[in-house]
């Protein structure tokens, strides 16, 4: 196991009818904005239990931001937080409008050029100050209500980026599993996948002898498994939502990445072909990830045969043919769940295999855990997906 040092400030209040409790969380005399996506809170209910919950507090609000948040959204956001000397950001919706919110908490008080350098500039360009957030989530899926991850997509150059602080961590964020209860089996499928594939980029990596990660990381990985079915068949079964909730979160918090390598190259791929035709985020996972498992099996091997014996009860046979049942496993899973694995079928064109490699090419980076997958092996990790 390697060194580590963990902390995790984020308050996390869960469980029905917590809502309410947000009134708690936030100073009297601050000034909020309060942002959500397409108006999906309005339908549901929750946007008038934090209306309710927050009488008397001032109040203004900002919507419309995109299931994969736009940088030039959230950048009028940022004009409204300056114009308006706003001071506490609450995230009220999935992780991409908390996602949004994180930048423009860091972006408001940038103040050496355009808040787009967080993301092109990585690693010479650091968050120093963000305005204070809160979150109130009601999609299970990318796990940015414990975490200081962000991912922004700007339109004009078809460019999906990260980028992370420590700062950008909420100071609470409320989890109701009722509010699973009104999500369509898309949202639910998106977000089975998406937490699945977090646990994976921390888990499918080699070997440094660190057991209980690896046995946290497959504790998530089963629940997914066995409640994510569950929530799709009966929307209303309160126990399956605040398991599959709670696996979500527990998917990138930081406590099963502690000691160990850490993969996200199938990430850093299919931020690509969201950037490239706008699909949803856990959909381009499900299209990478079998082709990084096929092309990687050598460097994955001993994982990935741990993961098909632990997860699936996969003994029988040579490696090659325990390596190739665990793959056909975790498609057979993702596609259980109504997420198909192919990009024929999400209409995408062979040329925009070459697109992707050449932008890996052009850029120098190397992705994995061991930073050997070039944009060559990008190209081949892709090719296996057509």
């Amino acid at each position: 196991m390697y060194n580590f040092e963990y902390k995790n400030p984020v308050k996390i209040i869960f469980g029905k009818e917590t809502i309410g409790k947000v009134a708690r969380e936030i100073p009297k005399d601050a000034k909020i904005l309060l942002t959500y996506g397409g108006g999906s809170i309005k339908r549901t209910g929750v946007y008038d239990q934090v209306k309710s919950a927050l009488q008397g507090f001032n109040l203004l609000e900002f919507g419309g931001i995109e299931a994969n948040p736009h940088y030039e959204t959230c950048m009028k956001a940022i004009e409204v937080v300056k114009a308006e000397e706003i001071d506490y950001l609450l995230s009220v919706g999935g992780g991409s409008v908390l996602d949004a919110t994180k930048f423009i908490a860091a972006g408001a008080l940038y103040e050496n050029g355009d808040p787009w350098d967080f993301l092109a500039k990585s690693g010479k360009v650091n968050v120093e100050k963000a305005l204070p957030i809160g979150a109130v989530l009601t999609l299970p899926a990318t796990g940015s209500e414990m975490n200081g991850n962000s991912v922004i997509t700007k339109v004009a150059t078809q460019e999906k980026k990260p980028f992370g602080s420590p700062l950008l961590m909420p100071q609470f964020s409320i989890l109701d599993p009722e509010c699973v209860f009104t999500l369509p089996d898309k949202q639910v499928a998106n977000g089975v996948v998406d937490a699945f594939v977090h646990v994976f980029e921390q888990y499918l990596t080699f070997n440094v002898n660190s057991p209980l990660q690896d046995r946290w990381a497959e504790g998530v990985l089963l629940t997914l498994i066995e409640e994510g079915p569950k929530v799709l068949a009966n929307r209303k079964d309160y126990q399956a939502a605040a398991n599959f909730m709670w696996s979500a979160t527990m998917a990138l918090n930081g406590i099963i990445a502690v000691g160990v390598p850490q993969d996200w190259a199938t990430h850093m791929i299919g931020h690509e072909l969201t950037a490239y035709h706008g699909i949803d985020h856990a959909r381009t996972l499900a299209i990478v990830l079998p082709g990084m498992m096929h092309v990687k099996r050598h460097s994955k091997k001993d994982k990935i045969l741990q993961y098909g014996q632990r997860i699936w009860g996969i003994t029988e046979g040579s490696d090659d043919e325990k390596i190739d049942a665990a793959i056909a496993k975790t498609i057979e899973f993702f596609e259980s769940v109504g997420i198909p694995t192919k990009l024929p079928e999400y209409n995408v064109p062979v040329d925009t295999i070459a697109k992707i490699s050449s932008r890996f090419e052009k850029s120098g980076l190397k992705l994995g855990e061991k930073g050997d997958i070039d944009f060559k092996e990008v190209e081949e990790i892709l090719n296996d997906r057509l």
